[in-house]
């Protein structure tokens, strides 16, 4: 068998040149914001160990996390908890689609932290008594990830949560059933500020290798969480990142991951690297289609599928 390409002279630029014809998926148009994205935006970056970054062409254009946001959220929660995290939110994924207001029978659970009532539930968890000093805490943890002060797109932050109806009702489902402490609306604005977090593909990948590397910023060398903390995100990430198209991205991409409505997909390959592909046209999964074909690629040429045999 051929060995596997050396990641720090692999191809970004030819990688992403493979995927710009495929013309598939469609676009979120939940808010203004994501429908004018650029549907011929699409980037790939690794980050390494060593704390290397690479990436291919449009690697610094800035989009939102949106989703991508929540392992990190899980992952702060996790710390700021103590893990007792673990007994708010379940951790098996679902079938359903992200936003499905539905929560774990006879819990009142949200059933894991990558879907959005998850994601809801973790951001209030974070240290804070108020939702400015919430949303402060995800910011500082987020840039510990990121090596750096990430903003905020706030006219993206205003309509999540002006217009996210769905985000509403399972946050007062879950004050109905006793699983959220704080207020719908303090957790929906919480939540709607973390996704509204700009980032470009290189900080993404860099926030992905934290993960994958134990918890240490390969950039910074700073412990931003414990080792325990990153193996149970990316866990999660494995079986529940990709929704209920999970099963079938784990068989063929084989690294854990999330996706999200930008068009972003984080990758965290285990003592390996992290990765992040972004190209907003989504499939009926909210996945990116190009960045799913790349991610496969890059899996597949990097030798990084999480079950190979070596």
């Amino acid at each position: 068998m051929a060995s596997p390409s050396d990641p720090r002279s692999y191809d970004l630029d030819a990688l992403r040149t493979r995927g710009l014809p495929e013309r598939g998926g469609k676009i979120d148009d939940s808010i203004p914001q994501l429908a004018d994205a650029d549907p011929e935006l699409h980037a790939i970056a690794i980050a390494l160990p060593d704390g290397e970054l690479r990436s291919s062409a449009q690697g610094r254009v800035s989009f939102t996390l949106q989703s991508a946001v929540k392992p990190f959220l899980f992952a702060l929660a996790l710390l700021d908890t103590d893990g007792g995290a673990l007994d708010r939110v379940g951790i098996e994924p679902t079938g359903e689609a992200f936003d499905a207001v539905k929560l774990e029978s006879g819990t009142g659970r949200p059933p894991n932290p990558m879907v959005n009532a998850g994601a809801l539930l973790t951001a209030s968890l974070v240290s804070g008594d108020d939702p400015a000093s919430r949303a402060d805490r995800i910011a500082r943890g987020l840039a510990a990830f990121a090596a750096r002060e990430l903003e905020v797109d706030e006219d993206v932050a205003h309509n999540e949560h002006l217009l996210g109806d769905r985000n509403h009702a399972l946050a007062h489902l879950m004050r109905a059933e006793g699983t959220l402490t704080v207020s719908a609306d303090d957790a929906v604005e919480v939540y709607a500020r973390a996704c509204a977090t700009l980032v470009d593909a290189e900080t993404l990948a860099l926030m992905g290798a934290t993960l994958a590397l134990g918890g240490v910023n390969p950039r910074t060398g700073q412990r931003v969480v414990p080792a325990t903390v990153a193996r149970d995100v990316i866990s999660v990430m494995a079986t529940c990142g990709v929704y209920d198209g999970s099963g079938r991205w784990m068989r063929a991409v084989g690294v854990p991951a999330k996706s999200s409505v930008s068009g972003a997909i984080v990758l965290s390959a285990p003592g390996r690297l992290g990765a992040a592909v972004v190209s907003p046209p989504l499939d009926e999964q909210g996945t990116s289609v190009r960045g799913r074909v790349a991610a496969q690629a890059l899996s597949d040429d990097l030798d990084l599928h999480s079950f190979t045999l070596r």
